[in-house]
């Protein structure tokens, strides 16, 4: 009886060691400045893999990570402007900001990289972003926010774990915040190609 449940034993560690294995491997973590990222996530039901993440610099400081998610790896602005399904930008302060003054910036970014004709319809989702991020008054280091595209619903902001209320129901909205990043002025050159999956 001993010697037959001895292999059963062994057999079951080893199932118990493969599915720790699996599990660590689903849970595996990018570290970027310090900040910890899950390479996979389930938003809505939807799976999102880590396409790629990086620090945001303003002269010589770091001010945020940003890491973006999407069904399917890409690697141009074209294909992430484009790429279906749901997406999320990630972004974690790495020190303390003005949120009013980083709702300014992302307006700045927007309106450097957003086609002219476009911009009109633009202006409800951000003014409702500015006044969002004004009444948020300051983002601490560590604090997180994502932006959320989730089709059927609209772009969805959470701060600090709390999503804001009131979606921004057009696409040309979610890809306009993306283009901050990805677009022919990103406001970070080497984010850029972070996200892009191009560097480290």
């Amino acid at each position: 009886m001993l010697a037959l449940s001895i292999p059963k034993a062994f057999s079951r560690l080893a199932l118990l060691a493969c599915l720790a294995s699996a599990l660590g491997a689903s849970a595996a973590q990018v570290d970027v400045a310090g900040v910890k990222l899950e390479d996979h996530l389930d938003l809505r039901g939807t799976p999102l893999q880590l396409n790629g993440a990086g620090v945001r610099f303003k002269a010589i400081f770091k001010v945020y990570t940003a890491g973006l998610y999407v069904g399917k790896k890409v690697s141009t602005p074209e294909e992430a402007l484009a790429a279906p399904g749901p997406k999320r930008v990630a972004i974690t302060m790495l020190r303390d900001i003005d949120a009013n003054e980083l709702g300014k910036l992302f307006t700045k970014g927007v309106e450097e990289n957003s086609p002219k004709s476009e911009m009109v319809n633009l202006i409800p989702g951000l003014l409702r972003m500015g006044q969002m991020f004004a009444d948020q008054k300051q983002l601490k280091t560590g604090d997180t926010f994502t932006i959320d595209w989730l089709p059927g619903t609209g772009t969805v902001i959470t701060v600090r774990g709390v999503p804001q209320p009131d979606p921004v129901k057009e696409p040309a909205f979610f890809n306009a915040l993306l283009r901050i990043w990805l677009g022919p002025s990103p406001a970070d050159w080497k984010l850029k190609d972070a996200l892009l999956g191009k560097s480290s």
